[in-house]
């Protein structure tokens, strides 16, 4: 009986182990397959830059604005908890050693001018970015050398990359860096 019992036990387990149901529902669609900082997937930081900006003067409220669009420059889906640093193109300078470098400034960014005093700051969403020049006397009379033909480098950090880095925000090249990003890698866009 023992046997017996043995075997109609043995049976009955292959019986529901090789049983088979419905296929269930599909899942949700992975990510893009790119790979993000530090070889986490979905963990993904860019850097552009946009040569060409020129700003709008905004009467009303005596402030020149420029509107981006992240969809124009970006592939990846950007969060409201990322980090959006901009730096303005302050131009080259001259090294000890005979050559030139690119010199960026982190936005907010401030100038004395014979006027008064200016100051570039940025708002972003996840889908947009807008750079203000605010002043503390009527801007329509601003000097163009300040609101046309502009140069911003923008980077986006994700906000878990910020929390596990120690980054000195106010160096691009620090940030790049941490971020593992060459210059070569700067995706550079021309306005018309």
């Amino acid at each position: 009986m023992k046997k017996a019992t043995l075997v109609l036990g043995a049976f009955l387990t292959l019986f529901f182990i090789s049983c088979e149901g419905p296929q269930g529902p599909p899942g949700f669609d992975g990510l893009d397959g790119l790979d993000g900082l530090d070889g986490q997937d979905g963990i993904q930081g860019q850097v552009f830059e946009i040569e060409g900006i020129n700003f709008g003067y905004d009467a009303g409220s005596n402030l020149w604005t420029a509107l981006e669009t992240f969809a124009d420059y970006t592939n990846f889906e950007i969060f409201e908890s990322d980090a959006v640093l901009v730096y303005r193109f302050d131009g080259q300078i001259d090294l000890s050693d005979g050559s030139t470098a690119d010199a960026w400034s982190l936005v907010p960014q401030n100038f004395f001018v014979p006027e008064g005093t200016i100051q570039y700051t940025v708002a972003h969403t996840f889908v947009d970015f807008e750079i203000f020049i605010d002043g503390n006397f009527d801007l329509s009379l601003l000097d163009p050398i300040f609101t046309d033909d502009q140069i911003f480098r923008v980077v986006i950090v994700p906000s878990e990359f910020l929390q596990n880095n120690d980054i000195d925000k106010s160096n691009i090249s620090s940030v790049m860096g941490k971020m593992g990003l060459e210059l070569n890698e700067v995706q550079k866009i021309h306005i018309d």
